[in-house]
């Protein structure tokens, strides 16, 4: 395995077509905590070649990145618009790659990012999905806290977290976009469930998907560290948001959540699109379970986990993996056949933790990057060696 690194060649994002997102929090991430947990320098020094070769994506008039390599976005993004969950999810791998490598680059390119948004006018304090990287622009107002949007909000947090406390502009961003989400996108329906809406121009559509999820968990790490007296009323949005998503979960016949679920129509937490029905092997809801429990110790976490477990062992496990399954409520499961990286990646590494003793990789010590790779807090007084960080 290890020789095998030492052969790796890597292609630079102006020549190849790759998702710099992507090969960041999957490659660069693993790479990273790989070095952190074994202290092997081959990991260190792979994280830091592959870093290198995302530069040249930064080639913009504004410093914002182009998704696949020099000059290409997704063409389906709004008019050539970079993605604001893509190019907000780098600052935690970026700042460790500065202080492994001693090349301050990598910092810079991601604080130039927070300069950029904020020089823009936010709608109602929101953050739209799409930017583009030529004018410095915001592309289409569609504003989400799942898909296109989720792990910037998580990241800003996480920042400051892993700033050992230190980094100022990414909390005050952070709590400040919580606070516009809870204004403008945050709902109860009207069996008061908590949810989370989508922002498209002005007009809400009353739809949480599974990648929003997340957002119970995030709202509980951060919650300790929430301006004025808000830690209780953050704790309790986190709460109920972990309600509804376990609701979404448990109003299906495969006891597995769907895609996406609705508040309108006269249903509540259910999908009512075919489209929206499938499962495939997300993380959200069991990451929330797990910081909702490292956090307040409520067994019903615990439990709401193992009905995951018991479901994913009935329906998804098959001879050679784990399959997807096309439709959460259908009797019997008809299966995709795609056993997805982040199942590995995050689904399986949060169920550990959600059943691990709360010293198993600590809070005060460890963020883990939007695909569950743990980095080490960075101390201004001391430096990290690997395998010390505990």
């Amino acid at each position: 395995m290890l020789s095998s690194f030492t052969f790796w060649r890597f292609k630079r994002a102006d020549n190849a077509e790759v998702s710099v997102f992507e090969v960041n929090i999957r490659f660069v991430g693993g790479l990273l905590s790989a070095y952190y947990l074994s202290g092997k320098e081959v990991f260190r020094r792979k994280a830091v070649e592959l870093g290198e070769k995302l530069l040249p994506a930064f080639k913009t008039p504004t410093g914002i990145p182009w998704a696949l390599g020099v000059g290409r976005n997704w063409p389906w993004a709004s008019g050539g618009s970079s993605i604001l969950a893509e190019y907000g999810t780098l600052h935690l791998e970026f700042m460790h790659l500065s202080k492994l490598s001693g090349n301050p680059e990598f910092a810079q390119k991601v604080m130039n990012i927070r300069k950029v948004l904020n020089r823009l006018d936010k709608p109602q304090g929101l953050y739209p999905n799409y930017l583009n990287p030529n004018s410095g622009q915001w592309g289409q107002h569609h504003v989400s806290v799942g898909g296109l949007g989720d792990s910037f909000y998580e990241y800003l947090l996480k920042a400051w977290l892993m700033s050992d406390k230190t980094d100022e502009e990414g909390k005050k961003m952070y709590y400040d976009a919580l606070q516009a989400i809870e204004t403008n996108l945050m709902r109860k329906s009207s069996n008061g469930l908590t949810y989370i809406a989508e922002w498209k121009g002005g007009l809400l559509e009353h739809k949480m998907g599974h990648l929003t999820c997340f957002a119970g968990g995030m709202i509980a790490l951060g919650a300790d560290g929430a301006p004025g007296d808000k830690t209780g009323h953050q704790m309790e949005q986190a709460a109920e948001i972990a309600r509804t998503c376990h609701e979404s979960y448990a109003r299906t016949a495969l006891k597995l959540g769907p895609e996406a679920f609705r508040f309108d129509g006269g249903v509540e937490a259910i999908a009512t699109r075919q489209n929206e029905k499938y499962f495939i092997l997300r993380p959200e809801v069991i990451e929330t379970y797990m910081y909702m429990w490292r956090f307040t110790h409520d067994p019903k976490y615990r439990e709401w986990g193992w009905e995951a477990v018991q479901a994913l062992e009935k329906h998804c496990r098959l001879e050679g993996g784990y399959s997807g399954v096309r439709d959460v409520y259908a009797s019997s499961p008809n299966h995709d056949d795609v056993q997805q990286s982040f199942y590995l990646a995050e689904t399986l590494k949060y169920l550990y933790l959600l059943f691990s003793d709360d010293d198993h990789l600590p809070f005060e010590h460890w963020v883990f990057n939007t695909e569950a790779h743990p980095l080490p807090v960075i101390r201004k007084d001391k430096t990290d060696t690997p395998n010390e960080v505990e």
